[in-house]
């Protein structure tokens, strides 16, 4: 399968032009795109060119690989997904739930609601701004989300979302095309460090990459989606070596 790349690279508002060094050279770039905000009118900005390229590589029998620098541009792949006609079961890795809803969030982080929106919980304007509709619960597996808000924890706990660690991610074995979204602070945070948000006790790089290579080689990952490091918190490229490292492994490189 032709692996086809969009890179956008900003992390909601913020410009983060180092995300370019997760995609070949050439490849076509969504912004980045001056808006001011994270309402609805900037992130449909944001999000309806990712909607369109990944429909697009889709029907044509590409894989779309998305990379851009928060989980919620996650949600426009979905929509493209579904406008190409490939229902794929969501194989979400993530060192956070990102299941929160304003209900259940302390920070009320539009970053943390990503998951629990593409399964139709909480606000749907990101949802309907890029023509998505919800994923059954009983679609979608997290793998790893470890460090869990309490209200999300039994959000989690009470829904029919299955969830695994990278141990399981290396065994699991699923019917039918994946959309993998990769969110690379999944990564033990000694090792791979530059995020906002970074997590320490998870899976090392070598653990990562090799489940990764292992799920990657038995399922039919039909797309991939990405949410990378922070370039600014990333002087000497570690991160970045460690992130694209993983990236390969789930395309089969």
């Amino acid at each position: 399968m032709t692996d086809r790349f969009l890179l956008t690279p900003q992390y909601f508002e913020t410009p983060d032009p180092a995300l370019a060094a997760a995609v070949p050279p050439g490849t076509p770039v969504n912004g980045p795109h001056p808006i001011p905000d994270r309402g609805e009118a900037s992130m449909a900005t944001l999000h309806r060119p990712i909607a369109d390229f990944t429909a697009e590589a889709a029907a044509s029998g590409a894989r779309p690989v998305n990379v851009a620098g928060d989980c919620c541009a996650a949600v426009p792949v979905l929509a493209g997904l579904q406008q190409a006609g490939r229902e794929a079961t969501l194989v979400w890795i993530d060192a956070h739930g990102d299941f929160n809803t304003p209900e259940t969030s302390p920070s009320q982080f539009l970053g943390g609601m990503p998951l629990a929106m593409i399964a139709g919980r909480g606000p749907q304007w990101m949802m309907r701004a890029v023509g998505a509709k919800p994923l059954e619960e009983n679609r979608i597996w997290l793998i790893d989300g470890r460090d869990l808000d309490p209200l999300e924890r039994a959000a989690l706990d009470a829904s029919a979302v299955r969830r695994t660690g990278i141990a399981g991610l290396a065994t699991l074995r699923i019917e039918g095309p994946v959309w993998v979204h990769l969110d690379t602070d999944v990564l033990d945070a000694r090792e791979a460090p530059a995020f906002n948000y970074p997590v320490e006790g998870g899976p090392g790089v070598a653990e990562t990459v090799a489940a990764s290579r292992a799920f990657a080689g038995a399922n039919d990952i039909a797309a991939l989606s990405v949410s990378g490091w922070n370039g600014a918190l990333d002087a000497d490229g570690t991160t970045s070596a460690a992130c694209t490292r993983v990236i390969d492994a789930l395309l089969g490189r």
